[in-house]
């Protein structure tokens, strides 16, 4: 079974997490659910369904996305279980990075998608 997301895939939600996630943490179906409230958000912020209306949306736009979804899911995953200090991350330090990186991106994607210029343009 993989992860279910309408806005993004199960391999771009592996990738943005890195392989120092806690696997008992980083299940289908935590990813599904994660990516489904990152779908809830961004349809909220920008006051368009983009789920809804994923067959229109241009390559650009449903890349952006995808990104910010599984970035979202990356997140959480690190997140999840950062206990494992030592055993997995060498110190705390190194998921906070991790996480202010997704972060960082996931800001940038919002300042565009809360754009109503934006979106109007895409939904033409």
């Amino acid at each position: 079974m993989v992860a279910t997301s309408i806005l993004s895939t199960d391999a771009e939600m592996l990738a943005m997490a890195g392989e120092l996630v806690d696997a008992t943490g980083f299940t289908d179906d935590n990813k599904t659910a994660w990516g489904i409230q990152a779908e809830g958000y961004l349809c909220a912020i920008s006051r368009y369904d983009w789920v809804t209306n994923v067959a229109t949306i241009d390559s650009s736009t449903a890349a952006m996305l995808s990104e910010y979804v599984a970035r979202y899911v990356a997140i959480c995953a690190i997140a999840y279980n950062m206990a494992t200090v030592g055993a997995t991350f060498s110190s705390l330090i190194e998921p906070e990075d991790m996480i202010q990186v997704h972060v960082y991106r996931m800001e940038k994607i919002e300042e565009i998608l809360k754009n109503q210029d934006y979106v109007n343009y895409i939904k033409a």
